[in-house]
């Protein structure tokens, strides 16, 4: 048979963008691929033909686009069920005419196969390689696992997106409708990192040793961490997401992962989001491996690697260490994401350690985010009994194995000074003992090496 036999079925596949989305009906549950992922022009596409459809539910995580069909005049034809907000989708949360659904990462997949069941999977692809399989590319996380168990898929082949490894693959034949339409990649930039911010990534580096397996969270803060790398050997890297951050060390060797137990030699990732340069450098990269979130983020998973160091942030950490991350008070800002799949991972990983960085304070140095109780109404991320260390501009505070008095004093000091004293009162009321007592079992506790200095 002849190698390219696949043509004859990729070619009586293509559509125009307005035939594919007349196979949606009303009433569907649509989901459309992540972050760079998102099939932009059959996104617009859909959005332009509104009127076509009522109660067509659109489902994802991470968008950079508009989220045009979250505006109030689409209200009846679309609604928006999400399960990570962005700057394009919060606002229709908040306003009461979308949904938000919480959920971890590494479980999203298994919802979409069961009490989620796809309808239609709008997905982005690369041009098809000489056997007729098209590559995810930039995205393989739940977009992949959705593509395999939705009834239909519509995929637009963008000449842009680039071909990675991993199980990050579909075959022309598995795919039912094809819509010809190259166009750039939607970009992030890199994040600006503040000097503060180089504080924390300056005290996250002296917890990460030669050899750690690392995954990075989204945002600046995990991003400042990376410029403290460079004197590291032999790091491995198995994460939800990368950026631009990790080119140059991996170009330098730094990262080679030569030291992980899972795919030893390639970096493990999900998603990446970031510039066109990242795109490039991930484009039929034999030392990157993209699979689906369902195993990437799978706890169990990410423990089979050794010395697992996880970085991720929050909105707030209360005096107890419960970590909210997704919620300010009850508006839903974002989303669980991966951030509980790795604390999991890295604690059940032999020698593992997991980290929550964060400014000490937000809103321009008015609000402190050390608080004595979480705002009303939001949700903890990332439970008291799973933090490890939280780390501020004013240092890290180790809270895995320490008592609520170890561990409110603990925060107390690397809170923001002018917050302090609050902090303290709350400590007194709560604990029934003057801040300044110190109990014997604080005693020994402070006799034991500490993991950095505080800065008073």
């Amino acid at each position: 048979m002849n190698i390219q036999y696949w043509k004859e079925i990729y070619d009586s596949k293509v559509v125009t963008a307005k035939e594919a989305i007349g196979y949606i009906k009303s009433g569907d549950r649509v989901v459309t691929g992540h972050a760079a992922g998102e099939p932009t022009y059959l996104i617009d596409t859909l959005v332009e033909n509104y009127e076509m459809y009522e109660n067509v539910e659109i489902c994802h995580l991470v968008s950079l686009g508009e989220g045009k069909y979250t505006r109030p005049e689409m209200k009846g034809h679309f609604v928006f069920n999400g399960f990570f907000l962005g700057a394009g989708t919060r606002d229709a949360v908040a306003q009461g005419y979308a949904n938000y659904s919480p959920g971890f990462f590494h479980e999203i997949p298994k919802l979409f196969r069961t009490e989620l069941p796809v309808d239609v999977a709008l997905v982005m692809v690369s041009s098809p390689d000489k056997h007729g399989f098209c590559s995810f590319g930039t995205s393989s996380d739940y977009t992949k696992p959705v593509a395999d168990c939705a009834k239909i898929v519509i995929a637009q082949v963008n000449e842009f997106m680039p071909r990675t490894f991993g199980g990050n693959l579909i075959h022309v034949r598995d795919i039912d409708f094809i819509v010809e339409h190259s166009e750039p990649i939607l970009e992030q930039q890199p994040a600006k990192v503040s000097i503060l911010e180089q504080k924390i990534g300056k005290y996250c580096s002296t917890l990460i040793k030669d050899g750690d397996c690392l995954q990075l969270g989204i945002g600046s803060i995990p991003e400042s961490v990376l410029p403290f790398l460079w004197d590291k050997k032999d790091l491995g890297l198995h994460t939800e997401m990368a950026s631009d951050g990790i080119i140059d060390l991996m170009l330098a060797g730094i990262i080679n992962n030569k030291k992980k137990n899972v795919e030893p030699g390639r970096s493990v990732i999900t998603f990446v989001m970031g510039t066109r340069r990242l795109y490039d450098f991930i484009d039929d990269n034999p030392e990157i491996s993209m699979n689906p979130v369902d195993y990437v983020n799978d706890p169990v998973i990410i423990a089979k690697n050794d010395n697992v160091v996880s970085i991720n942030s929050c909105i707030q950490v209360d005096l107890m260490g419960q970590v909210a991350s997704e919620s300010i008070g009850l508006r839903q800002f974002s989303g669980v994401g991966g951030q509980v799949d790795f604390v999991r991972g890295a604690a059940m990983s032999k020698g593992g350690r997991s980290i929550i960085a964060i400014l000490s304070t937000a809103k321009g140095g008015t609000v402190s985010r050390i608080v004595p109780f979480l705002d009303k109404g939001a949700a903890v991320t990332t439970s008291r009994n799973d933090v490890q260390y939280v780390i501020t501009e004013y240092g890290i505070a180790l809270l895995k194995g320490k008592t609520l008095k170890e561990r409110a004093r603990a925060l107390i000091k690397i809170a923001h000074p002018k917050f302090r004293q609050e902090l303290k009162e709350e400590y007194e009321r709560r604990f029934l003992e003057p801040y300044d007592y110190v109990t014997c079992d604080l005693r020994r506790s402070e006799k034991k090496e500490q993991p950095a200095v505080t800065e008073e």
